[in-house]
């Protein structure tokens, strides 16, 4: 009986192995980061903001607690198919979500396309998360099968975990990208003019030392509607300064400054205030510039767009009839030169 019951407690013990050999195989598990400060105690200059671990445990838990898992994911990206003795990488990376195929489509067939242009080598990335409809991730799954551009988490869209995106993309870029010169980051549904946006790189001093895009200076905390916070959670009136999170560009040596910070700050709801937190403690500085239109063109002529970085607010089909039009020469004689 003895012997019987050790040859079952092995069998036992070799399947529990087994198992979790599997898992860990299956899910990638690493150790867990370390555990993010109890209260982080930052000062812009003219205001002492303290974020308060418990405060986000008690209001955004879902935040806090997430470990990113990359359900796909893109870890030679940034190597595949590029020369080591070719100009610099500069990665586009594009908030998406599954359902939005349509958008995808066009921006690959207009400025989110891979090649050499502008002095750099551009490859893009399309970043989401699940829906919560399980068809629009499997056709999403499929469609990064096919093509091989999309990096997808494990969590749920949603509005608040816009805010997983960015602190989830930091480890990714830090662990699998740090060949990228410079990572636009962007939303779906932008127009980006690429020889706009490679000529401000080539043209802008210091351009390595800071974060570029249209930046927000105390901006005023809103109380009411889908950016609300609540004064328990946020009590002062003003924000740091931040990036529209529509459309800005972070150099190289930015990404391991805020991947670092990530680890220790909490979480906040709002993604693009939740990077200038980041940007905040890392004490990384900001670049304004009026190109990157991220509250749309003050008029829908090809000469705003010839002008600009990037354009938010207008239509895909109108996107793609922008870029035909800007590829075509600028005929001697055009209104405006």
């Amino acid at each position: 009986m003895k012997k019987s019951h050790r040859f079952w407690v092995m069998v036992v013990v070799l399947i529990c192995v087994v198992i979790y050999a599997s898992f860990v195989t299956r899910h990638h598990l690493e150790p867990p980061p370390p555990p993010r400060d109890k209260a982080v105690i930052l000062n812009n200059g003219s205001t002492t903001i303290r974020l308060d671990g418990s405060v986000y445990e008690d209001f955004f838990p879902q935040l806090q607690r997430y470990q990113c898992h990359e359900l796909v994911s893109q870890e030679d990206l940034c190597q595949k198919d590029l020369s080591p003795k070719g100009p610099p990488l500069l990665l586009l990376a594009i908030k998406s979500h599954p359902f939005s195929h349509h958008r995808r489509s066009v921006l690959r067939r207009t400025w989110a396309q891979p090649r050499e242009t502008g002095g750099f080598q551009l490859r893009h990335v399309f970043l989401m998360a699940m829906d919560p409809h399980s068809k629009h991730s499997n056709l999403a799954w499929e469609e990064s099968k096919g093509i091989g551009d999309i990096l997808m988490w494990d969590f749920e869209e949603s509005h608040h975990n816009l805010a997983l995106k960015e602190r989830c993309f930091l480890q990714w870029a830090q662990r699998h990208c740090q060949q990228a010169a410079f990572v636009f980051k962007g939303d779906d549904d932008l127009f980006v003019n690429i020889d706009a946006l490679t000529d401000y790189l080539h043209r802008t001093p210091n351009v390595s030392e800071f974060i570029h895009g249209n930046i927000q200076y105390r901006s005023a905390v809103v109380r009411k509607g889908k950016y609300a916070v609540s004064t328990a959670f946020y009590p002062l009136n003003v924000y740091p300064n931040f990036a529209s999170g529509g459309g800005f560009i972070m150099p190289q040596p930015a990404i391991p400054e805020l991947y670092s910070a990530s680890l220790r700050l909490p979480v906040f709801p709002l993604d693009d205030v939740y990077l200038g937190f980041l940007a905040l403690a890392a004490g990384i500085q900001y670049h304004h510039d009026r190109h990157f239109r991220v509250w749309g063109p003050p008029k829908d002529e090809l000469e705003v767009y010839r002008d600009s970085v990037v354009v938010h607010g207008i239509s895909m089909e109108r996107i793609e009839q922008v870029w035909k039009e800007i590829q075509k020469p600028i005929q001697k004689g055009t209104p405006g030169h």
